[in-house]
């Protein structure tokens, strides 16, 4: 499961991600990983490309389009369960944080994610810089401290 943060640096050529992060994006370039993007997630981005925060160099229908040509992606729909989650327990104010972490949740999959907030949070898995390399073998176990 991705945060928003990730899969922007990863569209934008990876500079930036944690080592682990980074590992997590280039098994599913390969087709040997799977990663779920969250709705909350492209509507984030979204916003992110409105506000000029963030330059894709296309609309978001064409960035999700060639996202998801590749089937190691998945789209992740979020619906009442994840609105409830999210209302219940959120690592901090951001409603997509709290959407993003119920979907995590909802799966029990770490989040590639580089958020303080979320690591110390605890309640979902993270995925972002510690661990050993992991070879020819893809498994992405979470973080156990950042």
């Amino acid at each position: 499961m991705t945060d928003t943060h990730p899969l922007l640096l990863h569209a934008a050529g990876g500079k930036g991600l944690g080592r682990r992060a980074a590992e997590c994006f280039v098994a599913c370039e390969r087709r040997e990983a799977l990663v779920y993007v969250p709705a909350a997630v492209l509507w984030e981005t979204g916003l992110l490309i409105r506000v000029g925060r963030v330059r894709l160099g296309r609309p978001l229908r064409g960035f999700v389009e060639d996202l998801f040509s590749n089937p190691a992606y998945q789209p992740f729909d979020l619906g009442v369960e994840q609105v409830c989650l999210a209302d219940e327990e959120r690592p901090n104010d951001n409603p997509f944080d709290a959407l993003i972490c119920a979907a995590a949740a909802t799966l029990a999959l770490p989040l590639v994610t580089r958020d303080r907030a979320i690591q110390d949070w605890g309640r979902v898995r993270t995925v972002w810089q510690t661990g050993a390399r992991l070879g020819r073998r893809i498994a992405f176990e979470p973080d156990e401290a950042e």
